[in-house]
């Protein structure tokens, strides 16, 4: 298998790039926008009101969607698919973090697509075009700025599921990252962007196949930055240095470019793993990642040890597999980031494992993974090693 790389969003990058926003509509033939935003930082900080006043001092018409959510619903976007139809929206406008992206390309497939959106991201039916979604990022994190990702939690149903969608058309058309819009993300947010940052690229790195020496060398460059800049924008929220960085780490960390050369597009079981967590205990994704990447890597490690030692030598300086997966974990909890399950506050035994890894594999009918393929009884293990069992 060769992996593909398609990068078509036009990207501003700098300060007050956000400005640039009724000039990127216009440009794309926008005549009238959906502004699809969270629960109020946008507001509280005014971004929401200039970008507004930029929409209509260039005479671009508009209307407001708020509340989304971290782990976004696919209630709110069944909303916004309606007021795309009622309002003759021919454009989304995101502007947040990934979770407002998420939802964005979400509301873009089920306007075009008519039916259930829910169909596209339980596979019943493959996403044929959207409306098109433009991107004002200010959270570092998921890449949702040029990924063909989106993922969304259906928390109409009992067990709640979280479910993705991988389509070209889920590439925005632009996305204006402007680095000072960042800097009132909270410590925590901000720890977990950046682990979300390391997680792309990880899980990218570890496959099955060739790999391209090149390409595992940009991998290793991109985490060492985070793993530089990260404490940084801890400790100074208002470097924009450290937030420039690590947002530019976010966005090409999952933009493909972590796979070109090699055989397969990665592993991706750690983010399945964590899903199952973040749909039904509503924790934040990075810190979730954080939570069972170590016992992931244990638990595969004899499948490859020598790929964890290349990983270590390229980004530790340390070639021991074992201390390689400490490292990580050093650093995570360096900033705030669990380590197991008992650090998301949750209380897991034997039951909760054993039906956690049945809801990863939708009850024994999928396998994951690619580094080292993984059923049910695997993901119990994992959750059972995550949990100190």
């Amino acid at each position: 298998m060769s992996v593909g790389y398609y990068t078509p969003t036009k990207v501003v990058f700098g300060k007050d790039a956000e400005d640039k926003a009724a000039e990127m509509l216009q440009e794309f033939g926008a005549t009238k926008v959906l502004v699809h935003f969270g629960s109020g930082s946008v507001k509280r900080t005014g971004l929401l009101e200039k970008v507004e006043k930029n929409l209509s001092d260039s005479g671009i018409g508009y209307v407001e969607l708020g509340g989304v959510v971290p782990n976004p619903r696919v209630s709110l976007v069944r909303t916004g698919i309606e007021m795309v139809r009622e309002e003759d929206i021919d454009f989304i406008l995101a502007v947040g973090g990934g979770s407002v992206l998420d939802s964005a390309k979400a509301i873009g497939y089920g306007a075009y697509g008519g039916g259930d959106v829910w169909d596209f991201y339980c596979g019943k039916r493959t996403v044929k075009g959207t409306i098109p979604v433009g991107a004002i990022l200010t959270l570092a994190a998921t890449g949702s700025e040029m990924s063909d990702s989106s993922v969304i939690t259906n928390d109409e149903t009992d067990p709640v599921y979280k479910r993705g969608v991988n389509s070209d058309f889920g590439r925005v058309k632009f996305a204006l990252l402007d680095p000072e819009l960042t800097y009132t993300v909270s410590a925590y947010q901000t720890a977990c962007g950046a682990t979300d940052i390391m997680m792309h690229t990880l899980e990218r790195y570890f496959h099955q196949g060739d790999s391209l020496d090149f390409t595992d060398e940009l991998s290793f460059t991109l985490l060492r930055e985070v793993i530089k800049w990260a404490p940084v924008a801890l400790e100074k929220p208002d470097s924009y240095e450290a937030r420039a960085n690590i947002m530019w780490c976010g966005t090409l960390s999952h933009n493909g470019l972590m796979a070109v050369g090699n055989s397969t597009k990665g592993d991706w079981a750690c983010h399945q793993i964590e899903h199952e967590l973040s749909a039904e205990h509503d924790v934040a994704h990075g810190a979730g990642l954080a939570a069972v990447w170590g016992s992931w890597a244990r638990y595969v490690l004899e499948t490859d040890p020598q790929r964890f030692a290349k990983l270590g030598q390229g980004v530790f300086g340390e070639s021991d597999p074992e201390k390689t997966i400490e490292k990580f974990e050093e650093f995570f909890r360096s900033i705030g980031m669990p380590t197991d399950i008992k650090g998301l506050g949750l209380e897991f035994g034997e039951e909760e494992c054993r039906t956690a890894a049945l809801g990863v594999t939708f009850g024994n009918a999928r396998t994951i993974g690619n580094f080292k393929v993984l059923e049910t009884e695997d993901i119990y293990h994992i959750y059972m090693m995550a949990s100190g069992l």
